[in-house]
């Protein structure tokens, strides 16, 4: 087994009196998905947000390639390779699809080389194009983000992400939104980026959540119920009593 690029040690988070994340730890490794899922206020976007740098843990640590991370802010995270996206939308939508991409690469860039040639402008540029060919959109890329459909912007907000280059991706509720016949590109995309990147996925649809995921990580109440291939989680009698029911 490869070794974690991400690694949650015993992070915990309390909010006044609610204990939103409660000793969770977990690895994220390469060419691997690892979904996490449960009821709303299980923790889940807290814990993305422990692991991204948003929110600084009260107990435990965060490890990039075994490296203790848990005091960086999310920028300097992001420019170490850690990309999230999130449940509401970040799209500028006055902007083009790859003007929007474009921001996103310069994004994590140092700030030295906001005055640096021409180079790198193309280097962002191609970087940027590269991510909108990635999400299906290179021929939309003249088109303003207001255009999209609710579709084609999930897809371009895991666009964003890539374009700033990651080798960890946190990806809160990607489908969330979307109809039946929006999820198969995004789900098709996830697939396809889960074979070259650590991946952190968490999901309220349980068909993609199985098909993508190597690794599922059930959590309650701030609190992990179990952890085992998507087979196991979906024959667990407590994972179903707990949270899936009579999906599975």
């Amino acid at each position: 087994m490869s070794e974690a690029v991400l690694e949650a040690r015993g992070l915990s988070r309390r909010f006044g009196g609610l204990l939103a994340v409660a000793d969770v730890s977990l690895a994220l490794r390469p060419g691997s998905a690892h979904a996490v899922i449960g009821p709303n206020g299980a923790g889940k976007s807290t814990l993305i947000n422990l692991l991204s740098g948003a929110l600084r843990p009260d107990n435990g640590g965060v490890h990039l390639d075994a490296t203790d991370v848990t005091s960086l802010p999310d920028w300097r995270r992001a420019r170490a390779g850690i990309g999230r996206s999130f449940q509401r939308t970040t799209l500028f939508p006055a902007m083009t699809v790859l003007e929007n991409a474009r921001l996103a690469a310069q994004s994590t860039m140092h700030f030295w080389r906001l005055f640096s040639g021409a180079s790198h402008d193309a280097a962002m540029l191609e970087q940027a194009t590269g991510a909108l060919h990635q999400a299906g959109l290179a021929a939309l890329a003249n088109n303003l983000a207001s255009t999209l459909s609710h579709g084609q912007r999930r897809l371009l907000e895991i666009a964003l992400v890539l374009a700033s280059g990651p080798r960890v991706l946190l990806l809160d509720e990607p489908l969330a939104g979307l109809g039946p016949d929006e999820i198969a590109p995004v789900e098709e995309l996830l697939r396809s980026l889960a074979t070259s990147h650590a991946m952190l996925l968490v999901e309220h649809d349980m068909d993609v959540v199985f098909a993508v995921a190597d690794t599922v990580t059930v959590m309650v109440d701030g609190r992990v119920l179990e952890t085992g291939t998507p087979d196991m989680i979906r024959r667990s009698a407590t994972v179903r009593d707990a949270y899936l029911g009579h999906r599975g």
